[in-house]
């Protein structure tokens, strides 16, 4: 089966028009051929509290989120737990080492775990994953 860590990146670049990505794109039409994705239990909320904040912002209608919602939750995304003692130990030793917040430390630490590439867009997540040793999904 073909796996990846999918970052939260990824996911709000398919929504908000001004972070549209080529990169992003390529990612999505990886579920068509077969995909499959891995991110930490916390990703739904990370996805949902940046699409709420777009709506205060204005960036994108309350509408458009339910839509986009409804239609990322039929796409084959499972959620890792992540045990406390794996948040306090190890996610905390990658975020320290890397500079990376706790968050994109575990999208790292599930990778490495997992021994899966990782999609992001986030620059500080790219750079952390290739001097940690994590592959990066490719175009």
């Amino acid at each position: 089966m073909k796996r990846f860590v999918l970052d939260a990146s990824i996911v709000l670049a398919w929504c908000f028009p001004d972070e549209n990505s080529v990169f992003a794109h390529h990612v999505a039409d990886q579920f068509k051929h077969g995909y499959s994705a891995l991110a930490p239990a916390f990703w739904p909320h990370e996805v949902l509290n940046a699409l709420l904040a777009g709506e205060r912002r204005k960036r994108i209608a309350a509408a458009q989120t339910r839509i986009f919602l409804k239609d990322l939750a039929v796409l084959p995304v499972d959620v890792e737990p992540v045990p406390p003692a794996t948040v306090f130990s190890r996610i905390q030793s990658l975020s320290r080492e890397h500079g990376l917040t706790a968050y994109d430390a575990a999208y790292l630490d599930l990778a490495l775990a997992m021994e899966l590439p990782v999609a992001t867009l986030d620059l500080d997540l790219m750079r952390a994953c290739r001097k940690g040793g994590a592959e990066l999904l490719r175009s």
